[in-house]
């Protein structure tokens, strides 16, 4: 008889419903950020997105699982609208594709500022309860952009000097740091002003903007 799989072993695989899961990151990203992770319990998140505890245990298994869940929905919402802003912009110049790219960014952090605050709280914790998880996740959106930087670098001259792998997470850091900053202490920053302070990482790689090779 096979035994039901326990949290550790379904790893970050995706929650049975995208509705509920939907209904649990709302609610559980604005008792988080009201809180902080630890100071909200399963009975709380469940009567805030209007579904019972047993429905939390049964697709998650724990308040770790959870939290585990909701940091992956988090990240395929942004991944999703990065990548669609890529391909949008990506037949073009790919600098203005970084620069969409960034754009979106922005609008998720406007939308989901708990849910930046969680990221940068905990992701830099060690130890943290999560650590495994965010190694993951954050390893997928450094690829997109990744992606994004060498389409850059092949279109353009770049600083070869220029460490891809600071690169990006330079750009990631920055995504998630001024985007909150902008959330919390400078809510009269634009979105495009804050979109051209982190395209300045990317126009300094660049060492001369020009008509794109190709």
């Amino acid at each position: 008889m096979t035994s039901e799989p326990t949290a550790a072993a379904k790893g970050l695989r995706p929650a049975r419903t995208n509705a509920t899961r939907q209904k649990l990151f709302d609610a559980s990203m604005e008792l988080i950020g009201e809180r902080g992770a630890a100071g909200v319990t399963v009975d709380e998140i469940a009567a805030a997105a209007g579904v019972s505890k047993g429905t939390v245990y049964y697709n998650f298994g724990s308040k770790s699982e959870l939290i585990a869940q909701l940091l992956r929905h988090g990240v395929d919402i942004l991944k999703a609208r990065l990548l669609e802003a890529a391909d949008v912009a990506g037949t073009g110049d790919p600098l203005l594709a970084m620069e969409a790219m960034i754009g979106q960014a922005m609008d998720f952090m406007a939308e989901y500022p708990s849910f930046a605050r969680l990221w940068v709280s905990e992701n830099w914790r060690i130890p943290s309860e999560w650590q495994g998880t965010f190694a993951v996740l954050r390893g997928e959106l450094l690829e997109v952009i990744g992606q994004a930087v060498e389409r850059v670098a092949k279109a353009y001259p770049v600083d070869d000097s220029v460490s891809r792998g600071s690169l990006e997470t330079a750009i990631f850091g920055a995504c998630f740091v001024v985007g909150l900053d902008r959330q919390t202490y400078n809510p009269e920053r634009t979105r495009d002003q804050s979109v051209a302070a982190i395209m300045a990482i990317m126009r300094g790689y660049v060492l001369k903007e020009r008509t794109p090779r190709g």
